[in-house]
């Protein structure tokens, strides 16, 4: 069978040890996934506040609040779904990944994701849409570095079937996300929510 002959990322010790190593689950929550997704939501909430009206609609600080605390709260219950639709994906190509690795890849993968809302700083949609976009290409792409190292899939195409069916469920995870939000956005600006 053919052996993973993908390109690396740089060999970076930090990477060699989150990628190798066995962080638990909490340890990753509380120091990665807690602290980045707060990022989202707060540059909503600061971009709502700064500039809204003008790029985004005008919403009060109430109405921000709620929708970006229902963001936040997605974005948290999602990862460990992830985890988990990842860990069964392994039956794809027959192994059957440690949830703790799961969680990692899931963790690690959305982080530009998390990251481009920084761009919110500036009121520009265009600036702000081709960040989103590049990040989401770049969340991709770094599914298929990832998968064969955190998940120890030597076989290449074994790599490539399980990054393509990972990448897909993360698409309509991120897709569902973005639905509760809009929906929260959608109920917290309608006649529903009298505040």
């Amino acid at each position: 069978m053919a052996q993973q002959h993908t390109p690396h990322l740089p060999h970076y010790e930090g990477w060699d040890l989150f990628t190798h190593g066995h962080l638990p689950v909490m340890q990753l929550f509380l120091y990665l996934t807690l602290p980045l997704s707060v990022i989202p939501p707060v540059m909503i909430y600061y971009a709502g506040l700064a500039y809204g009206g003008v790029t985004l609609p005008a919403l009060n600080e109430s109405q921000l609040q709620i929708i970006c605390t229902v963001l936040f709260m997605a974005e948290l219950a999602m990862t460990f779904v992830v985890a988990y639709v990842i860990q069964n994906l392994g039956e794809v190509i027959e192994i059957r990944p440690d949830y703790a690795d799961a969680y990692k890849l899931a963790v690690l993968v959305p982080i530009p994701l998390w990251v481009a809302p920084l761009f919110l700083f500036v009121p520009n949609f265009i600036l702000n849409l081709t960040v989103g976009a590049f990040a989401l290409l770049l969340s991709g792409r770094l599914i298929f570095y990832a998968v064969p190292q955190i998940l120890r899939v030597k076989v290449k195409r074994h790599a490539t079937l399980l990054s393509g069916a990972i990448l897909a469920a993360g698409l309509v995870a991120w897709s569902a996300m973005m639905y509760i939000t809009l929906v929260t956005w959608s109920w917290v600006t309608s006649g529903m929510l009298l505040l």
